[in-house]
């Protein structure tokens, strides 16, 4: 079985990192705390649907971005 919450904290980083904010900076903009979404994107939390489309949203993204298994489009 995967594990899809590394799958999804490997994807939010790569798009934030892409998109050139911090971990600060988008919690700020998905209104979440900061150290949560570092788990996250350690794959240590599972972030429920609608945190993911918070996340996918500050990120200018597709919630399914999220999810892919595949390195995301970040351009």
């Amino acid at each position: 079985m995967q594990d899809w919450r590394k799958i999804v904290g490997s994807n939010v980083r790569a798009l934030r990192i892409a998109k050139g904010v911090t971990q600060e900076e988008l919690a700020f903009e998905a209104d979440l705390d900061l150290t949560y979404v570092g788990g996250i994107e350690r794959g240590m939390r599972n972030p429920s649907l609608m945190v993911m489309a918070r996340l996918a949203e500050a990120l200018n993204v597709t919630p399914i971005a999220l999810l892919s298994e595949t390195e995301p489009n970040c351009g």
